[in-house]
């Protein structure tokens, strides 16, 4: 190990972390606004000797990155998911592996109500209706959209985001329908106190009697897909969907077909697939009627970015200094 440590960082991050970092190492930071390229990140390691890399999940983190560098010891994700980066192979090499769970559940879960909101009352296509000088007079049928007090939500995956989702819906005294791989009765008991009564049943049950669609899943083998053009089908043709989780757990095609063909009424996406979605994409011919479109900023809060910054920042420290990380992803894949 060199006599002070270097770390190698793929993207600007806030300062908070930087700083946090810069106290005790030398920090090289990729500052293009498109991620490096991995043979750049290797490149780097290798040229920096490094001993710590904090990366994105847009960087691809296998076997060949995690032997760029001999003195790589730890590799500290500035995100919750950690499927980029190949655990196995840097269990095998002793590399430990850090991300940042749980801080970003409330603001994710903000972000899916924004979507849901804009979606049923129409905001950005009201506003460039606005800004494109239509707007002459007060009109009785000038932009109805859907209400969402004492409409049915459903939520798929009712985890922490999903749970936080639907704690949110109390205040509009929706009811709540949720699914998943099984019934979750601690998650009941604990919507309940807070005055909201979750119920589980069947996807197909969920789909066709919700007015809102929130996904909250991680992205597996089973959930790939998961929403395609059947599920589109069993859906209201006044229902709006939302997917805060993952693009790929919506069929895009599938998904555009739907909105042509109106088997629902709109969608809000802050995941695509692909990702990111050009602005020439067929399903963009939708926007902004019938489809809003945000370059997933689930987490992306002054607060809680600060806070993921810290958090992986300081898994570096703990990797580079021989200790326990405070958020292992190799402990959570049982891989430690």
């Amino acid at each position: 190990m060199a006599e002070t440590p270097t770390v190698y960082v793929t993207r600007e991050i806030p300062d908070a972390g930087v700083e946090q970092l810069r106290e005790q190492y030398d920090v090289v930071v990729w500052d293009e606004k498109l991620p490096p390229e991995k043979s750049h990140v290797e490149s780097r390691l290798r040229e920096l000797d490094a001993d710590g890399l904090l990366c994105m999940l847009s960087d691809e983190v296998d076997a060949d990155v995690l032997d760029a560098s001999p003195d790589l010891s730890v590799v500290s994700t500035f995100s919750v998911g950690y499927d980029h980066v190949d655990l196995e192979a840097a269990a095998e090499r002793d590399i430990a592996v850090g991300h940042t769970p749980g801080v970003l559940t409330e603001t994710t879960a903000d972000l899916a109500w924004t979507l849901l909101m804009a979606c049923a009352r129409r905001t950005v296509e009201a506003h460039e209706y606005v800004e494109a000088g239509e707007w002459e007079t007060w009109g009785p049928t000038l932009m109805m959209g859907a209400d969402v007090h004492d409409a049915t939500l459903g939520i798929v995956g009712l985890g922490s985001i999903g749970t936080a989702t639907a704690r949110r819906g109390a205040g509009f005294g929706m009811d709540v329908l949720y699914t998943g791989r099984q019934r979750k009765p601690e998650r009941e008991a604990e919507l309940e106190e807070l005055g909201v009564e979750a119920t589980y049943v069947e996807l197909d049950e969920l789909l066709a009697e919700s007015d809102f669609v929130s996904l909250h899943v991680p992205l597996v083998e089973e959930t790939e897909g998961l929403i395609g053009e059947a599920e589109l089908q069993q859906m209201s043709e006044d229902a709006i969907l939302v997917n805060t989780a993952r693009g790929e757990v919506v069929d895009t095609d599938a998904l555009d077909t739907a909105l042509e063909e109106e088997w629902i009424a709109r969608a809000g996406l802050d995941v695509t697939d692909p990702e990111p979605l050009p602005a020439d994409h067929q399903l963009m011919r939708h926007a902004p009627e019938k489809l809003v479109v945000v370059p997933h900023i689930g987490s992306s809060s002054v607060a809680t970015r600060s806070r993921i910054a810290e958090m992986a920042a300081a898994n570096v420290e703990a990797g580079i200094e021989g200790e326990e990380l405070p958020n292992s992803a190799l402990g959570d894949a049982g891989l430690e």
